[in-house]
């Protein structure tokens, strides 16, 4: 009687044992084959999913791509040498930087309150969240307190999520925490009379708006007044928006990858619609995606909130040096005004 063979291409592994291996939650994988492709699993005799090696080894390799800072779509593009070397290259410069980034954040100010920002989220505590994130404010810098705490507290949800130790419910109960703290950190920061305008939106496709609202809270701080449009905008609407609040600059947040080009498009048509003097700053997760568009629109990509705020200060002394004084007429007009109540 002939013996099978079993091969690493032998798919022989049921969804219990990929989620060992991986670390992934059995809903990620299935999520990850419906909405990208990333493996096929054949079904056996009752219908279970069978996985190979090669599967699980995929999976793994697109999970560790996704906590470096990839998105699943763009790990899931790679074919699997890229995605292997892509993966050593990216955990070769971790191991480099690994042990002084520890250092780092055990000295830091803010690792206190982002262990109790998890340990809120863990026990799906959104009081709490708020309460810890409300004395984070008070504790750290702005810039601290959006990079330090809300950018890495995403991170880590996301990573969490991925490894099944939360669930997407926790994740969503995060998300709706931060938006209104970052929505605080707006509205204590915009002061009366603040200039000039900045006006934050992400294009249609883009729904993910926790960077738009980042990238607002920042713009707020470093003295901006936001005119905060929400995502999924056409650039015929931030257009309009930015031309009639004469805004200095438009902020486009970019969170995801989208394959039908609609986020091209609608970026080259905002580049279009817009004056010449208004600066574009685009900001997210997936501008790399976006290379050869953003050149050519001229975009000041920021990845990073530090990158953000000093490209948005950049921004801001660029504005004054060009209308260092207001016509003499608008001067006289707010003198009349300063002096109006007086005895």
């Amino acid at each position: 009687m002939p013996t099978s063979v079993v091969t690493p291409a032998s798919p022989i592994h049921p969804i219990q044992v990929v989620v060992r291996r991986t670390g992934l939650s059995a809903d990620v994988i299935r999520a990850w084959e419906k909405r990208h492709g990333v493996v096929a699993p054949v079904r056996s005799a009752v219908g279970r999913r069978l996985y190979s090696d090669a599967d699980v080894e995929r999976l793994r390799l697109i999970a560790r791509a996704t906590g470096g800072g990839r998105t699943v779509a763009q790990a899931a593009a790679l074919p699997p040498d890229a995605l292997a070397a892509l993966v050593r290259s990216e955990s070769a410069s971790a191991d480099s930087a690994g042990a002084v980034r520890r250092d780092a954040d055990a000295a830091s100010p803010a690792r206190e309150h982002l262990q109790a920002c998890l340990a809120a989220i863990g026990r799906f505590d959104g009081m709490e969240l708020d309460a810890a994130l409300r004395r984070a404010t008070i504790a750290l810098s702005a810039e601290a307190f959006l990079d330090a705490i809300v950018v890495h507290l995403w991170q880590q949800v996301g990573e969490r999520v991925h490894d099944g130790t939360l669930r997407p419910s926790q994740q969503h109960l995060a998300q709706a925490v931060l938006r209104r703290a970052l929505d605080r950190v707006t509205e204590a920061a915009t002061l009366p009379g603040a200039a000039p305008d900045l006006v934050v939106a992400t294009p249609p496709g883009q729904m993910q708006e926790l960077g738009a609202l980042l990238t607002a809270a920042a713009a707020a701080t470093g003295g901006w007044r936001v005119v905060y449009l929400g995502p999924g905008l056409p650039a015929e609407d931030v257009a309009e928006a930015a031309v009639r609040t004469r805004a200095a600059a438009v902020a486009v947040s970019l969170g995801t990858v989208s394959g039908d080009r609609v986020v091209s498009r609608e970026l080259r048509r905002l580049r279009t619609l817009l004056p010449a003097a208004v600066a574009i700053v685009v900001e997210g997760g997936a501008t790399d995606a976006y290379g050869s568009v953003l050149r050519a629109i001229r975009a000041d990509v920021a990845r990073d909130v530090r990158t953000l705020l000093t490209r948005l200060r950049a921004l801001r002394s660029e504005r004054a040096r060009a209308t260092p004084d207001a016509p003499a007429g608008a001067r006289r007009r707010a003198r009349r005004g300063s002096t109006r109540g007086r005895p």
